[in-house]
């Protein structure tokens, strides 16, 4: 059942205005034009074609878009959308994410507070089906440069719960060469080998704060994203064992969109046994090449602000920069008696 948003007093006074469940692949279209509208004027530098966002709608054990998300309307024409889903965290906790973007032109009408409203409504209603000792909590992203996203959640009783930067290295000149540790080599993989460094990726960010889905669901559809190119990874052995990677891409529709010619180091890791030992410098300097050597002129990546392993430094020593910040904010679950 889907929390409904019927309630006059719940909702602004537009003429027009109704708020009704996802349609299916039909609103993607629209979804994305609104998203990406939304990161430029929020001047973050990414962009999700159609095809991936498709696939960012799919279902999995976390979420069910037919009953988990909501798109507001005005006369027939899209202006808005929200989404709720969960995740369990590393710090104990199960997460109720929520998000929803609003058309430009239909800012500061009281649309986003809607969705969230609806938003957090529906994270409750799901949390009240579950089964867990878990303490429970909403959460939700927001950048510094996105001032209407950021007022919305801290006027609902978001609060800020952690730092997240997005880090850019310019150019790919003078690349640093670092040593790979004693026993440890790179091999190519394909999608065979997939499974194993997805798991190994799990597996080191448990140690990080934050949660994902690791279901054979969201397996799935990392594999089936439409940029998705093992040959681009580094990846690091020791004998059969992933000692760590650089899951890196090249988003196609994304550098098109932006007039970049950049590659993404979507995820660098390294597992526990393996630490400490100059391999994340390695595979991040060796993911540089391996960008430069397919035409790029830049890179990016995202990370932690308070990562425990040192992330920072090792980006840092790589030639990238800060560029943006984001928080994750977050708001006890349960209703404070303020109408969110």
């Amino acid at each position: 059942m889907q929390t409904d948003i019927s309630d006059q007093t719940e909702r602004p006074m537009l003429p027009g205005l109704r708020f009704r469940p996802y349609a299916g692949e039909e609103d993607v279209p629209e979804m994305a034009r609104i998203l990406n509208a939304a990161l430029v004027d929020a001047q973050i530098d990414e962009f999700f074609s159609p095809e991936q966002f498709l696939i960012e709608m799919r279902p999995t054990r976390t979420f069910d878009p037919k009953t988990d998300c909501l798109v507001a309307e005005v006369d027939g024409a899209m202006v808005g959308f929200a989404r709720s889903e969960w995740v369990d965290t590393t710090d104990g906790g199960r997460e109720h994410r929520v998000w929803g973007e609003v058309d430009l032109a239909w800012r500061r009408r009281g649309i986003g507070s809607a969705l969230l409203r609806w938003n957090m409504a529906r994270s409750r209603e799901i949390a009240a089906g579950h089964d867990t000792d878990r303490p429970r909590f909403l959460g939700s992203f927001a950048a510094d440069s996105e001032a209407a996203c950021r007022a919305v959640l801290i006027a609902a009783g978001f609060t800020e719960a952690r730092w997240f930067f997005h880090m850019v290295r310019p150019n790919l000149l003078e690349i640093p060469v670092r040593p790979l540790p004693a026993g440890i080599e790179i091999r190519p993989v394909t999608l065979a080998d997939a499974r194993q460094v997805f798991d190994a990726d799990v597996e080191a960010f448990l140690d990080h704060w934050g949660g994902f889905d690791a279901s054979d669901e969201s397996y799935r559809n990392w594999i089936d994203a439409p940029d998705f190119d093992p040959s681009l990874w580094v990846v690091a052995y020791d004998g059969d064992q992933v000692a760590g990677a650089s899951i890196n891409n090249i988003h196609t529709a994304e550098n098109e969109a932006l007039g970049v010619t950049r590659g993404w180091l979507d995820s660098v890791f390294v597992r526990r046994p393996w630490r400490g030992k100059g391999l994340a410098r390695a595979l991040v300097a060796l993911s540089l090449e391996v960008i430069a050597a397919r035409g790029m002129d830049s890179a990016i990546l995202g990370v932690d602000a308070d990562n425990p392993t040192g992330a920072l430094g090792v980006y840092t020593d790589n030639g990238f920069v800060v560029d943006k910040r984001l928080a994750a904010f977050r708001r006890p679950l349960e209703s404070d008696g303020s109408g969110w």
